[in-house]
């Protein structure tokens, strides 16, 4: 069993995309052998008002008897703009998502700011799991009107610091994940994921060994990347460096955990 814990519909304004709908995501879905997708809409990174994107989501899912069956909705929430305790507070009970997608360098705030810190509180209340990405595209490729800053996990650890009893995702790890013995123990107690779709995951053997075989799960980042890459860093070990347990666990028992399903 698969269980893919980044992906998104909709689009991107400097880049084409393909199988970027519900419909078209769940024919590579089948196609791959892949159980449940967790989506978020890719609009709400540049709708002012990001609720709108979580709505269309919602619909795009209810459209279908079989989406709602194979796809995990995870809201985009900005934590700067008028009325989002409101939107979560709707995502969260009305629209049934299992989780917020926080977008710091698109949104134009610092992660440690108060209203940050706060909607990270009020989701782990409410159950639900906070997603960061370090990188939507490559920044070497980007548009002249795209950001040109990443994220590393030393610029998540923060509110990791400041929240250690939340649920996290950190996502398209395409930047270090390495950080300080000391932030180390906080994330191996951390209820928390590494999807394999980074760059940075190319050397997934010796990260298990560093943070444990329960920090990571398989990750697409599609359809921005290949739909392939993420799993074949899974199947990819050596015995040595995962058994059939692990893998398993990377397929989809962390995953499983976490999403509470």
């Amino acid at each position: 069993m698969l269980i893919d814990i980044n992906a998104y519909v909709g689009h991107w304004p400097f880049k084409q995309l393909k199988h970027n709908t519900c419909a078209t995501m769940l024919e590579n879905m089948d196609r791959f052998g892949v159980e449940l997708s967790v989506i978020s809409n890719l609009n709400g990174i540049f709708y002012k008002d990001t609720q709108a994107a979580n709505e269309e989501l919602y619909k795009e899912i209810k459209s279908n008897r079989k989406f709602s069956s194979r796809f995990i909705p995870f809201a985009v929430i900005n934590p700067i703009y008028s009325g989002w305790q409101n939107d979560l507070e709707a995502c969260s009970k009305r629209l049934g998502m299992k989780g917020v997608c926080l977008y710091p360098l698109y949104h134009d705030y610092e992660i440690t700011d108060p209203a940050c810190v706060e909607l990270v509180k009020r989701a782990r209340d409410r159950g639900m799991i906070v997603s960061f990405a370090h990188r939507i595209v490559d920044s070497r490729q980007r548009s002249w009107m795209d950001i040109s800053k990443e994220m590393s996990l030393k610029d998540i650890m923060p509110i990791i610091r400041e929240v250690p009893d939340a649920k996290y995702f950190v996502v398209n790890a395409a930047n270090s994940i390495t950080v300080s013995e000391e932030d180390t123990e906080i994330l191996k107690k951390t209820d928390m994921l590494f999807d394999t779709s980074g760059r940075i995951l190319s050397n997934l053997g010796e990260m298990l060994k560093r943070y444990g075989q329960d920090k990571f799960a398989f990750g697409t980042h599609s359809p921005i990347l290949d739909y392939l890459c993420g799993l074949l860093r899974i199947e990819s070990l050596y015995e040595r460096e995962a058994d059939a347990k692990t893998k398993q666990l990377l397929r989809s028992g962390n995953a499983k955990r976490i999403l509470g399903i």
